[in-house]
């Protein structure tokens, strides 16, 4: 960890969690299959104990699709959704993935500024693009973008 992410921490919580489906719904983000097995979904809070957003992923060996990622309104611009991000692909890591893979419709620019890069499809692992995120969740349209998890 380092000194941004000491003042957030996350707790775990089910994929079916109250504030977490309607802050993704708010967000316009999928919700269908959140209690689906193999999800790791986590609330991020400020040492207060201020709730300011939610992050999950799934893990395929060492690849991880990172989603659910949501920031309230509020609370955007301040460097919280990149001190989110770290301590997601902390988790990520922790539990043996080394490449985390998205995809965004909206959020290329904000991921491009944390290293993500766009990706082809056709580049992305199959465990990947089977997904239901990938495979009918997201449109086609969404932009797929990947980085490797160093810390």
């Amino acid at each position: 960890m380092n000194a941004a992410t000491d003042l957030l921490h996350d707790e775990p919580i089910a994929g079916d969690d109250p504030g977490f489906v309607a802050a993704l719904l708010d967000a316009g983000l999928p919700v269908d299959d959140l209690a689906e097995v193999g999800r790791a979904f986590y609330a991020y809070r400020m040492r207060s104990g201020r709730l300011i957003g939610y992050g999950g992923f799934e893990r395929y060996g060492r690849d991880a699709l990172l989603r659910s990622i949501v920031v309230p309104s509020a609370d955007r611009r301040q460097g919280i959704g990149r001190n989110l991000l770290n301590l997601l692909q902390q988790r990520a890591y922790d539990q043996g993935a080394r490449q985390s893979w998205l995809l965004t419709e909206a959020a290329a620019p904000f991921f491009e500024r944390l290293g993500f890069k766009a990706a082809d499809r056709a580049d992305a692992p199959q465990t990947i693009l089977a997904t239901r995120q990938a495979r009918s969740l997201c449109p086609a349209s969404a932009t797929l973008m990947t980085r490797t998890i160093v810390f």
